[in-house]
């Protein structure tokens, strides 16, 4: 049996570089010393309207706008949707802390509910139970390289008569059904920033309906001014604006998109099929609706029964040395309600009252699946790992294979100590 590399073995692979993130070409400096020339930097120029209109009907919506990150993006989502003071926002007790975020700096109350343990996307029995008559919305995040059951989650908004946000920051080319994510809830909003599947450094987007929609979110983004001066729906607003620049990032990244997610996504059918040959190994669930998944990470997790006692801590240390990563692999998202940067009591705007102040307070909540995800069984690999070719993909799952082979080993590593980050992997 083959020493592992953390333990001072070879490594499964020594010296071939992962392909890296972001990328760029030719193009993208063509196109950004065009803008730099043309003395038009922002507030709706040309490059930015021709990409919005462009990546709306690539998702299938019907209206689309660029926004400064993809936060802001969520914000002003529930802000031109209604929402405000003391309504209750459903959202999946994993994800990034933003999506809660969003909703207290609109004076909601965000309630996290629980997620399924095969696709870390929202229970939808749990979000049923935690319909409250406060209840205004939902936010679904298509978490990792998981969809929610978008048809089962329209029903059951229309059923409690409940707003639907998307959040697809990490779904950028996603299909449901043949129809893009962000164009099956009242508005969607995606993030383009840096480690994204289509990034231009910062910035994020929103797909919405109805000209309505979008007069109101153009508004709420561009300092209360109406869409080309029409002042109908002007509302109380910020500068959420992108540049030019980052839209000609951007543009030029939406030609190459659909081809690198159809690599990324044949990569990880490949990838879960050895997986599913590997004993204390369990895949993510893809629903059979799902007919192109986008990948932000790849995700898996492990059967702890068969792996006795071996859990993420000491398993993903392993992995990062097998591939000789700089920490490629890390756990997912910490849950939110023990999350290091999601901390509502902090700030004191949001100590509206003596009710409010307790009813965001995250502690709150239990998610045990979340936990149970973060601190034992979930492992979330970065998707420029998934940019390699089929035989990187046999590395990947020699080098599983290989650390599962030496869980005896394993139990007795103490993986404490100093930590490198991969920054690509920050939100």
């Amino acid at each position: 049996m083959a020493k592992l590399a953390v333990l001072g073995g070879t490594p499964v692979r020594a010296e071939k570089p992962w392909p890296q993130w972001p990328i760029h070409d030719a193009t993208d400096v063509k196109l950004i010393t065009e803008v730099t020339k043309s003395n038009r930097w922002s507030y709706d120029g040309p490059v930015e309207w021709k990409f919005a209109e462009a990546f709306a009907k690539y998702q299938g919506a019907k209206f689309g706008m660029c926004s400064a990150n993809g936060t802001i993006a969520i914000q002003i989502a529930l802000e031109a949707l209604g929402i405000g003071a003391y309504d209750e926002v459903i959202v999946p007790g994993m994800t990034w802390q933003a999506t809660a975020a969003a909703c207290i700096d609109v004076n909601a109350i965000p309630v996290l509910v629980d997620v399924e343990p095969d696709t870390w996307c929202l229970d939808l029995a749990k979000v049923e139970a935690a319909i409250t008559k406060k209840t205004k919305a939902v936010i679904v995040v298509h978490l990792y390289g998981c969809m929610a059951d978008l048809t089962k989650l329209q029903a059951l908004c229309k059923k409690h008569n409940l707003l639907l946000v998307e959040d697809c920051a990490h779904q950028h080319g996603s299909f449901w059904k043949g129809k893009g994510v962000g164009s099956f809830g009242d508005m969607g909003s995606f993030s383009f920033q840096e480690s994204k599947t289509l990034s231009c450094g910062e910035g994020g987007f929103n797909t919405c309906k109805t000209k309505e929609q979008f007069d109101k979110l153009y508004s709420l983004r561009n300092c209360g001014r109406g869409y080309r001066g029409d002042f109908k729906f002007a509302l109380q607003g910020g500068n959420c604006r992108l540049t030019e620049w980052q839209a000609a990032i951007l543009t030029c990244a939406l030609e190459r998109l659909d081809k690198q997610v159809k690599l990324r996504d044949a990569n990880a059918i490949y990838l879960n099929s050895l997986l599913d040959q590997i004993p204390g190994v369990m895949t993510m669930r893809r629903r059979k609706e799902i007919t192109q998944q986008s990948y932000f990470n790849f995700t898996f997790r492990l059967d702890l029964p068969k792996l006795k006692g071996v859990t993420n801590k000491q398993i993903i240390p392993a992995l990062n040395a097998e591939l000789s990563t700089v920490e490629l692999f890390e756990p997912p998202y910490d849950p939110l309600n023990n999350c290091s940067l999601y901390k509502p009591h902090t700030k004191a705007r949001h100590n509206l009252s003596t009710a409010y102040w307790k009813a965001i307070d995250p502690k709150r909540f239990k998610i045990p699946v979340c936990t149970d995800a973060t601190e034992k069984s979930g492992l979330a690999v970065h998707h420029m790992l998934l940019m390699g070719t089929k035989k990187d993909m046999d590395v990947v799952a020699n080098a599983v294979a290989k650390v599962v082979e030496n869980l005896e080993a394993l139990r007795g590593y103490d993986p404490t100590g100093p930590r490198r980050k991969y920054r690509g992997l920050a939100k």
